[in-house]
C-alpha cells in the first residue's frame, strides 16, 4: 500500500511540475496569437478607412 501511495504522489507531483512549465509556454503562445490577431485587425481596419476615404474623394 505504501508503494501505491508513493507512486500516486510521484505522478501528481510530476504532473504539477509539467503544468507549471506548460503554463509559461501557453502564455507565450497566447501572447503571440493575440499580437498577430491585433496586427491583422489593424491592417484590415486601415484598409477599410483608406477605401472609405477614396470613395469619398471619388464622389
Amino acid at each position: 500500500m505504501d508503494t501505491l501511495t508513493m507512486l500516486m504522489l510521484s505522478a501528481v507531483s510530476q504532473a504539477n511540475a509539467l503544468l507549471l512549465d506548460a503554463r509559461q509556454v501557453i502564455g507565450l503562445v497566447a501572447a503571440a496569437l493575440a499580437a498577430m490577431l491585433a496586427a491583422r485587425l489593424g491592417w484590415h481596419g486601415t484598409d477599410r478607412v483608406l477605401a472609405r476615404r477614396s470613395e469619398d474623394d471619388a464622389t
